[in-house]
């Protein structure tokens, strides 16, 4: 059995679970658990705990965590991301790097944050994208994150490029609807970019494609 926490570059569409099945193929018998979902879109770190350090996971959920967000403002998704059908249209008003970096000001700090219905957090035991599948709606609470920095990367009239830095349980789908209201207008996702969590980068990280070269140093 592997004890190991391995920092692991989530490629796009792949689910965190398909990588953490993946990894579990290679180091049977072990336990292998992730610390913060990655959706199938996105791409990134993720970090894996295997065997004694599956006890350890909420550590890596605590951590600080860092983005790289486009987002494309005048359409709306049910989703909020490049995955779902197109709920709403909207015009885009002239944005400047001032009116932009004004609203982004706005989301510093402790914010208060609705959950997408498209996630996997559970309302009475069942996980709120399995009601959206369905059609159905359910009231979400906002819930308190806190947003450490968010840089503007680079703009056009209808893409926005964002660093984001913030805590646990941040959607970052979420924000990049909110902003998108703030400038009077609709937007989603449509590409997100972990890359960092901690002290763990790009830099630490193990590609899939790797992984046996790297088990087989520890073996």
């Amino acid at each position: 059995m592997i004890d190991a926490i391995i920092p692991v570059w989530k490629p796009v569409d792949w689910t965190s679970f398909d990588v953490v099945k993946k990894i579990r193929g290679q180091i049977k018998p072990a336990k292998v658990g992730h610390a913060g979902t990655l959706d199938p879109f996105a791409e990134g770190v993720l970090m894996l705990c295997t065997g004694k350090y599956t006890k350890i996971v909420e550590t890596f959920m605590d951590k600080e965590k860092e983005y790289l967000a486009e987002i494309k403002l005048g359409v709306e998704t049910e989703t909020l991301d490049p995955t779902g059908k197109i709920v709403k249209k909207a015009d885009v008003p002239l944005l400047t790097e001032k009116v932009i970096n004004d609203v982004l000001n706005k989301f510093i700090g402790e914010i208060r944050q609705e959950p997408p219905m498209f996630s996997a957090l559970k309302v009475n035991g069942q996980a709120l994208y399995k009601y959206a599948r369905k059609g159905i709606d359910i009231p979400r609470k906002k819930r308190t994150v806190n947003i450490y920095d968010i840089t503007l990367i680079q703009f056009s009239q209808d893409t926005i490029t964002l660093k984001v830095t913030c805590g646990r349980g941040t959607y970052i789908r979420s924000l990049a609807k909110d902003i998108a209201d703030e400038l009077n207008t609709v937007g989603h996702l449509v590409k997100l970019v972990r890359t960092r969590i901690g002290e763990f980068d790009e830099n630490n990280c193990i590609e899939l494609k790797d992984f046996p070269e790297w088990l087989s140093a520890r073996t």
